[in-house]
C-alpha cells in the first residue's frame, strides 16, 4: 500500500506543479488568447456535457481504435514476412524508406480522393501514419531471434506458423510493444489532423470551431481533453503492455537482481 501511495506521489508530482505554474502565470492575465486557467476549468463543465462527449469524444476514439488497429495488424503482419526473410528485406527495404519518408498528414488530400471525406479517410490516414514504427520494430525484432532458439526450433522440426506463434512473435514481442507504444501518440496526433479536415464531429473539429468562433476558453478546454484522453489511453496501453510481457520484465528484473 505504501509503495502504491509513493509511486502515485510520484507520477502526480510533476502535473501537479505544472497546474499551480500554468494557475499562478495565467491568473492576472487579460490576454484574450491566453486566458486564467481558472477561466478555462469554469468554462470546462458547461462545455464537455455527456452529450458532447457522446457527439465529438465516443467518434475520435472509434476513428482512432480503428486505425491503430489496422496498422497493428498490417505492421506485425508485414514486418513478420519480411524479418523472417533476408531477400524480401532486400526487396521491400527501398520502397519502405520512400514511404516512410512520406508525412501522413501529407497524404490526407490525397486520401480524400478515394475515400472520400467520412470516417474512412480518417482511419485510413490514421493507420498510414501508426503503421510505420509497428512494422519497422517488428522487422528488427523478428531479425533478432536468438539463433540459438532458432536453430533448436528447426532440429525439432517446428517451421510455419507454429514457430511463427511460438518463437519468432514472443521474442520479438518487447520491440513489437515498443513500435506500438510510438504508434498510439502518433494515431492521436493524426486522428485530430484528420477531423480538421471536412469533418463534422470529432475532437479536432470541435477544438478548431471554437478558434473560429473565437471562443478561446472552450478551445483550451478541447486540448485539456485531448490530454486528458492520451493520458488514458498511456495508462490503459501500459497495464495491457505489463500483462502481456510479464515474463519480459520479469526476466529482467531477475537478471538485475544481484546474485
Amino acid at each position: 500500500m505504501r509503495r502504491a501511495l509513493l509511486r502515485l506521489g510520484h507520477v502526480l508530482a510533476l502535473p501537479a506543479v505544472l497546474v499551480a505554474v500554468w494557475w499562478v502565470a495565467s491568473d492576472d492575465s487579460t490576454d484574450v488568447y491566453w486566458p486564467p486557467l481558472r477561466t478555462i476549468l469554469e468554462t470546462f463543465p458547461d462545455v464537455w456535457t455527456v452529450d458532447r462527449l457522446r457527439a465529438d469524444v465516443l467518434p475520435s476514439v472509434l476513428r482512432l481504435t480503428g486505425g491503430y488497429a489496422l496498422a497493428a495488424v498490417v505492421g506485425i503482419a508485414c514486418g513478420t514476412l519480411i524479418g523472417s526473410s533476408r531477400r524480401v528485406r532486400a526487396v521491400c527495404e527501398p520502397v519502405l524508406e520512400f514511404l516512410r519518408a512520406v508525412p501522413p498528414p501529407v497524404l490526407v488530400p490525397v486520401v480524400m480522393l478515394f475515400a472520400g471525406i467520412g470516417d474512412t479517410m480518417k482511419v485510413v490516414v490514421i493507420a498510414a501514419g501508426c503503421v510505420w514504427p509497428v512494422l519497422l520494430n517488428t522487422v528488427e525484432g523478428v531479425r533478432s531471434v536468438d539463433p540459438v532458439m532458432a536453430d533448436t526450433a528447426r532440429s525439432y522440426g517446428i517451421t510455419g506458423v507454429a514457430r511463427i506463434r511460438g518463437l519468432v512473435l514472443p521474442a520479438a514481442s518487447p520491440r513489437i510493444f515498443a513500435g506500438l507504444r510510438q504508434a498510439l501518440s502518433i494515431g492521436i496526433i493524426l486522428m485530430v489532423i484528420s477531423e480538421m479536415f471536412a469533418a463534422s464531429n470529432g475532437l479536432g473539429f470541435t477544438i478548431v470551431q471554437f478558434q473560429r468562433g473565437f471562443a478561446i476558453p472552450g478551445m483550451w478546454t478541447g486540448i485539456l481533453v485531448l490530454g486528458l484522453l492520451g493520458f488514458v489511453l498511456s495508462v490503459l496501453f501500459q497495464l495491457v503492455e505489463r500483462r502481456v510481457l510479464g515474463w519480459y520484465h520479469g526476466l529482467r528484473a531477475s537478471t538485475r537482481r544481484p546474485g
